[in-house]
């Protein structure tokens, strides 16, 4: 199977998916850190896919999504984005109500 079929099932079969570089418990960048502070902040349920394991899925997401840098995240199948993407739209608020609207369960922020 190649490279792209095994991420487009990867993305197909989980409603979240995180490509990153390392774990969620031990990530080896800070953007991909990043990402999954804001993923557990919300308390959103995702699969993590460690990017550093194999050089073919590293380069190969890189050519999946077109998008030069890692952490990728994906809901529904869709690509949402990078770092500085998800933690805009978390920042504004539009990022859990874009996984509510999805169906993805997400704890929401008080309100202040």
């Amino acid at each position: 199977m190649a490279i792209k079929d095994v991420i487009q099932s990867t993305v197909d079969s989980n409603d979240v998916v995180l490509f990153m570089k390392g774990t969620p418990n031990f990530p080896q960048c800070g953007f991909s850190g990043q990402v999954v502070q804001i993923l557990s902040y919300l308390d959103v349920p995702y699969t993590p896919v460690n990017c550093l394991e194999t050089d073919e899925i590293r380069q190969g997401i890189k050519e999946f999504s077109s998008w030069p840098t890692i952490p990728q995240l994906y809901v529904k199948g869709e690509f949402i984005g990078g770092c500085d993407i998800v933690r805009e739209m978390f920042q504004s608020g539009e990022l859990a109500s874009h996984l509510a609207g999805k169906g993805i369960p997400v704890k929401q922020p008080a309100k202040a």
